[in-house]
């Protein structure tokens, strides 16, 4: 009995903190509309600089938590605020987009200030006070201080929502801004308020929880995902049911530490078992209507068969072309971007046609990847497509149970799978079920080789890079056929409203779970082609933070695009690896960039993606009967001068970029309208051609109005 009322006091305590991070994301959403995926990484950063204050520079601990309380988050917190402003307007992805670059991109920064190679540990409050004893169980005083904290923070919030002017202001704000503003109130001082008060929190639970864990970036950050699962618990509205979450969170996560059976199976569930509790959670509770959500969905582009064509043709070209230039080194990294590019490619019917978010797509990518290693130890082609259907199962059995879910919720009940994926199910040995033998990474890694294609083997890197590339054009055809069919049109009906369609009588459900197959399939593919790329992969390249820069580029390029995932790999495997290169010094720098473009673009600078103002400015060049031919042909004697040694791989390169702006310059000289000679600009009335009557008049209204 005492054991289990310590293993209780523990979880309590542990709740409290969960609960404290868990209003704050709630306070943020219910006042500003904005679920904030970067809330735990909010807290993550304020711990970093917590320790760095008070052990690394050795300030006093009082003077050192008035730093970060009162400058620090609160600064933190009009950021946040400024950062996601733009985001009013925007679709569920956009808005998504702009916290999961913060999140990735705060991880990313902290691994960057604080070396995470080096040991960091913060000493608990009061520590040298001796623990209070209630009889059958002890209480530690930091513990004691978080449970007061989370009351007083409980107490607090409720005054200030309920009882205050600026409560009803923030409330408010986020379901008719406009109306707020009559009354006479600042919106934009209410969701202020909202944000320094949010990431606040977020701090405190941030210093709470670092002593009793590592201090890692990414650990942290995802902490929240505890927080996640007490906020669902409130319907991301009501806090005493959030407070009730977070209770349920922490002593489930107690008593499995304490009372689990020690095996080799179970050690990962402990850890996993928020994220399930969450996905559970979001399957049991009812949700209302996403609060703030204003959907402005923009159209998706249509594309030709003869552009799908050649733009398929390029693909194969650029990959023989980078078998045949680079060396083995370089073409394992570069050569990627066809495995990076085809997973990106797995968003563009699932989000950008359906409308269905996920941030499980490279998980599902790790799966394809052991199933083909394990199914194909030899390369046997059809083990390809068996690693293709066994993904696609897997994303048909998240789509089923998910099937209510939309929006936010549909990315938490993601997040939460690929964190199931990553803590747990990748982590198991060898096992079996219904008399089948099931092998993931047997808690190491898995070789893969290339495939077997009916005598031919694919075995050498180029030959791989080569065979990604026909992977990733045959695939890109298929979805812009995709896009022309009647199915395609079904899943863009499915995309603008989900009520609409089920009422002119669509299956919600079949729509759901084939979208859903087909993405997991193109990712499983994308997976599989990445292992033979690189040999062997682990778990930890297939988790929820690696992943989340290729949801971030791909939203970048433009969701609904077809070229989406070419455009992906280029930058996931070019800029990102040949900064470093370049220059050593900027290695976090690339690191950083993907989260920097989700900030700048995500915003609604690129509202229509990256993809249609380059297609709208450059493609028209590339159907100029003059200047097309001698591109290519530019493109092709600079690939034959690589090819006898001539000229090195950055002259190459530089050639094509300069043949590139030059062939630009061409076609817009070429295409350039003439001026209209009957056209006289007004200064030169009266001198070019004679002073009509008319002009008079004209002159006068022009002057009249201001234009």
């Amino acid at each position: 009995m005492e054991q289990f009322l310590a293993f209780g006091i523990v979880g309590l305590s542990t709740a409290a903190i969960y609960a404290i991070i868990g209003s704050g994301l709630v306070l943020t959403y219910t006042t500003t509309g904005v679920f904030n995926f970067a809330h735990g990484a909010a807290g993550m950063v304020s711990a970093f600089v917590y320790w760095q204050l008070s052990v690394g520079w050795g300030w006093p601990v009082p003077l050192a938590l008035a730093a970060v309380l009162l400058v620090f988050a609160p600064g933190f917190g009009l950021l946040f605020g400024k950062a996601l402003a733009p985001t009013q307007g925007l679709g569920d992805a956009e808005k998504l987009v702009m916290t999961i670059a913060l999140l990735s991109g705060l991880i990313v920064l902290a691994r960057w200030v604080w070396n995470p190679n080096e040991s960091r540990s913060l000493p608990r409050f009061f520590a040298d006070q001796p623990s209070i004893d209630l009889g059958v169980v002890t209480l530690t005083w930091h513990q004691a201080l978080t449970m007061i904290v989370a009351i007083a923070v409980a107490v607090g919030l409720r005054v200030l929502l309920t009882r205050t002017r600026t409560g009803a202001e923030m409330r408010a704000t986020v379901d008719d801004r406009a109306l707020v503003g009559l009354t006479g109130a600042d919106p934009r001082k209410a969701n202020r308020i909202a944000w320094i008060l949010g990431i606040e929190l977020a701090a405190i639970g941030g210093i709470l929880i670092a002593p009793t864990v590592t201090l890692d970036a990414a650990q942290l950050s995802l902490l929240i995902v505890s927080a996640y699962t007490a906020a669902i618990f409130g319907r991301l509205r009501n806090l005493p049911m959030v407070f009730l979450g977070a209770v349920v969170v922490g002593l489930l996560e107690s008593y499995l530490t304490g009372y689990l059976p020690q095996n080799e199976y179970l050690p990962g569930l402990r850890l996993a078992a928020p994220a399930l509790l969450l996905f559970l959670a979001l399957l049991v509770f009812p949700h209302g209507r996403l609060r703030g959500r204003d959907r402005k969905l923009g159209a998706v582009p249509l594309p030709t068969l003869g552009g799908s064509a050649a733009f398929a043709a390029a693909v194969v070209v650029l990959g023989l072309m980078l078998a045949s230039m680079l060396s083995e080194p370089d073409m394992i990294t570069y050569g990627a971007m066809f495995a990076w590019g085809m997973i990106a490619l797995s968003y563009v019917p699932l989000l950008g046609f359906a409308g269905q978010i996920s941030l499980c797509q490279l998980s599902l990518a790790g799966i394809g990847a052991v199933a083909y290693g394990h199914l194909g130890p030899d390369g046997q082609w059809w083990a390809l497509f068996a690693a293709m259907g066994i993904t696609a199962v897997v994303g048909a059995v998240i789509a089923i149970p998910a099937l209510r879910l939309s929006g936010v919720y549909m990315a938490l009940a993601t997040a939460a799978f690929a964190v199931i994926l990553d803590r747990w199910i990748f982590t198991l040995p060898s096992f079996e079920l219904l008399g089948v033998k099931i092998s993931l990474f047997d808690q190491g890694s898995v070789s893969i080789v290339g495939p077997d294609l009916f005598g031919l083997k694919v075995e050498t890197t180029a030959g791989i890079t080569v065979f990604a590339a026909v992977c990733l054009a045959i695939v890109g055809i298929g979805i812009a056929l995709l896009r022309r069919s009647k199915f395609g049109r079904r899943l863009i009906a499915l995309r603008d409203s989900e009520a609409a369609y089920a009422t002119l009588g669509g299956n919600l459900l079949v729509a759901r779970v084939l979208v859903f197959a087909l993405s997991a399939a193109i990712a499983g593919l994308g997976g599989a082609l990445y292992g033979m790329q690189v040999s062997a992969v682990a778990p930890e390249q297939f988790n929820l933070v690696a992943g989340l820069p290729i949801f971030l580029i791909v939203t970048i390029a433009g969701l609904g695009a077809v070229g989406a995932g070419l455009f992906t790999g280029l930058v996931f495997a070019g800029p990102l690896n040949v900064i470093p290169v370049l220059w050593p010094g900027l290695l976090n720098l690339s690191q950083v960039l993907p989260s920097l473009g989700g900030i700048l673009f995500g915003g609604g600078v690129l509202k229509e993606g990256a993809i249609t103002p380059m297609r709208r400015e450059w493609f028209p060049m590339l159907r100029d009967r003059l200047v097309a031919p001698v591109l290519i042909a530019v493109i092709l004697g600079l690939w034959g001068l690589r090819l006898l040694e001539t000229i090195d791989g950055w002259e190459f390169t530089g050639g094509v970029v300069l043949a590139l702006i030059a062939a630009r310059v061409w076609h817009s000289s070429r295409t350039r309208p003439a001026p209209d000679p009957a056209v006289v600009p007004v200064e030169w009335w009266g001198v070019k051609r004679p002073f009509k009557t008319e002009d008079e008049e004209v002159l006068d209204r022009a002057v009249t109005t201001g234009s």
